[in-house]
């Protein structure tokens, strides 16, 4: 398949954090609580450290096959069946990944806001914007997440700046928690470091950079600035709420927005205005799922165009999004999805391994 290039650094580095971004922001903080307590930051930055290997280790596949998506390289170093069933694992979970995204979304958005609407319509309306945004190149795609990321990150870092004013450290003491359970921890950093899963779209991404070589760059860059972003906010809830408060909240970064205003009461529903964002970073997290799927497939099958599957997922991914019967189903699901997921995308150190063992790409004689 042909691979227009092109997509600069920084086009990368905007795929990776609004690809990050999405649904699972609003439920972090109560995952890391649950899992360390007021060592949650802690479980944060270890979580995110687990998903950071894992961006740099594509990246490093990706400098040694330059032209070629991990999907094509997979078969190369693992053999064409192996190759083909590790990128069909990998297509299978995305699927699923997209599905009960799509599902979140509309959970959060019948409650907090069209608490009359049917969840089906809301899950509908945002798989079929993401069906109609799919049909474009990667070009396309990454000017759209570069176009959004700005208007992600800066009133999201505006207002966990302006809810400090209502922290109290003493919540972030001790910084391993009141009773450190090591097994439950490191849950607590398997589940953070699955939030990081739909970056794996850079697998897909690296080959189409008019610069393979940055790579590496353009990986740290995303991972860097999401990693920043998330740990604060688990910071400032944490902070701001306390243990025991946040363990009782469904959705503690919602909560914090609406605990927030503007000084002088110049907007005091700043919940308003963080659903306005996370609907942005949920579309493009969406959309880099959806993107993945098909693209992928398509490589798999050896075609020439992904636009082909663009409708056909759309009933498949409605179909997953309405499997949960409820919210604490859901969630579950969710959990054991990410777990199971991060075998197949920590998968690529073993590529690695394997390619430096037979010593792949070969060199070409007189090269």
């Amino acid at each position: 398949m042909a691979k227009p290039k092109g997509i600069t650094v920084a086009q990368t580095t905007a795929i990776l954090i609004s690809s990050i971004i999405g649904v699972g922001v609003l439920r972090l903080p109560l995952t890391a609580v649950q899992a360390g307590d007021t060592g949650a930051p802690l479980v944060t930055l270890l979580g995110v450290s687990v998903a950071s290997v894992g961006v740099w280790v594509v990246a490093k596949l990706s400098m040694r096959f330059p032209n070629q998506s991990i999907i094509e390289y997979s078969e190369v170093i693992l053999g064409k069946w192996l190759g083909r069933l590790y990128g069909f694992l990998m297509i299978a979970f995305f699927i699923i990944l997209t599905g009960l995204g799509a599902r979140e979304f509309g959970e959060v958005v019948v409650t907090a806001v069209l608490k009359e609407t049917p969840i089906e319509v809301i899950v509908i309306v945002m798989l079929f914007m993401a069906t109609m945004f799919v049909r474009h190149d990667l070009h396309t795609f990454a000017y759209i997440h570069s176009f959004y990321v700005p208007f992600i990150l800066a009133p999201t870092l505006i207002i966990i700046v302006l809810s400090l004013k209502n922290a109290n450290p003493l919540y972030l003491q001790p910084v391993f928690g009141n009773e450190l359970n090591i097994n439950a921890m490191l849950y607590g950093v398997l589940i953070v470091a699955s939030l990081f899963q739909t970056g794996f779209i850079v697998s897909l991404i690296f080959p189409a950079m008019e610069k393979p070589e940055k790579a590496m760059k353009a990986g740290m860059w995303g991972i860097a600035v999401t990693s920043v972003l998330y740990v604060m906010v688990v910071v400032a809830i944490l902070a701001v709420f306390g243990p025991e408060e946040v363990k009782k909240l469904n959705w503690p970064t919602l909560e914090l927005t609406r605990a927030t205003s503007f000084p002088g009461k110049i907007l005091q529903r700043l919940d308003v205005v963080f659903l306005a964002i996370w609907v942005t970073a949920v579309f493009t997290t969406i959309f880099s799922g959806y993107m993945f799927t098909i693209r992928s497939l398509s490589q798999l099958l050896k075609l020439r165009d992904h636009k082909l599957f663009s409708m056909f997922f759309l009933p498949i991914f409605f179909v997953i999004a309405m499997v949960p019967e409820n919210v604490m189903q859901m969630y579950k699901i969710i959990e054991t999805v990410g777990a199971w997921g991060l075998v197949i995308t920590i998968a690529p150190i073993f590529l690695l391994i394997t390619a430096k063992a037979r010593k792949l790409p070969a060199k070409r004689s007189g090269a």
